[in-house]
């Protein structure tokens, strides 16, 4: 089955090779916006402005994935999957190989899911959601569309991850937790208490700081 993956960044170099590499997928091309096509190459393979998709990769011929990373508190990833669905595109998942999950596990559309990372039994993904290597996602977690979960962030036990939050390199999540919607939790924070919608939490035991975690994750 062919691909088309959305990005021309690293993190989606990231994605394509490890499509290439490690699942029966062909990467055939990249698409970004149209501002940002370039040259027009990424990688060696043709760059498709997404606005004009439909008449070099139609909806038929061709999967997506969404490779994007945590901009505007996930917000821009969450913008292009709904976008691509809307217009017809159905989306992959990437579970790697290397990745150690259970027989009946099921990721959600649109993730990815990356070496070493540890989904133990009966926790549930949704979907657009990105797990990078050395995760660990702990028995009966839950994990709503449009999160991104850092390498090497560890969570307990029913940990409840809503949509759009991020979670940074080396975190720690307390088990029986709620991470509110957009949440940010800085890289190396332990978090040990329920968290506020949009707000940023660094530090051990993690705080809250300003600004809003939207504002944060704009640039």
């Amino acid at each position: 089955m062919s691909v088309v993956v959305f990005g021309n960044s690293t993190f989606a170099s990231l994605a394509a090779y490890c499509l290439t590499h490690d699942s029966a997928y062909e990467v055939v091309a990249h698409t970004v916006d149209r501002a940002y096509v370039g040259d027009g190459l990424h990688d060696g393979l043709p760059v498709v402005p997404f606005e004009d998709l439909e008449s070099r990769y139609p909806p038929g011929d061709v999967r997506l994935l969404i490779a994007l990373g945590y901009r505007a508190i996930n917000g821009l990833r969450r913008d292009r999957y709904l976008r691509a669905r809307a217009r017809g595109y159905e989306c992959i998942s990437y579970v790697s190989s290397r990745a150690s999950v259970w027989p009946d596990f099921r990721a959600g559309e649109n993730c990815l899911i990356y070496e070493h990372a540890i989904i133990q039994p009966f926790a549930r993904i949704g979907d657009n959601v990105v797990i990078r290597s050395g995760a660990h996602v702990s028995h009966h977690c839950r994990i709503d569309d449009h999160a991104f979960i850092g390498a090497g962030a560890s969570m307990g036990g029913n940990v409840h991850i809503m949509e759009q939050v991020f979670v940074g390199v080396g975190a720690v999540l307390r088990d029986g937790l709620t991470i509110a919607p957009r949440t940010l939790v800085n890289a190396g924070a332990v978090v040990m208490a329920d968290t506020e919608e949009d707000r940023i939490y660094v530090g051990n035991p993690a705080r809250k700081i300003g600004p809003r975690a939207l504002e944060s994750t704009v640039g």
